[in-house]
């Protein structure tokens, strides 16, 4: 199960998944791009390990990881409780 994290101004989308036994939280980052796909990348925490990476620069993906490590201990709480949602009870 993917839950919402947040929306960027460019209409990215950034989700993260539940907690995974091994303590993996998955984190994916979506784009729509100007021919109506998008572009994509997949971050995995605690180790911040990227993969599929598709149609970002590095640069892009650098200011991502960056947002993610100023969140990390946010997404990792979320993880934990079901999303945002559960979290705050809402």
């Amino acid at each position: 199960m993917m839950y919402p994290f947040m929306t960027l101004n460019d209409d990215t989308e950034i989700t993260h998944s539940e907690m995974k036994t091994d303590g993996r939280v998955k984190i994916y980052i979506e784009t729509p791009d100007q021919r109506g796909g998008f572009r994509n990348a997949t971050c995995y925490l605690p180790s911040y390990t990227w993969e599929n990476i598709v149609g970002f620069t590095d640069d892009e993906i650098t200011s991502f990881e960056k947002l993610i490590r100023n969140n990390a201990h946010l997404i990792i709480e979320f993880s934990k409780e079901g999303g945002f949602l559960n979290a705050s009870n809402l």
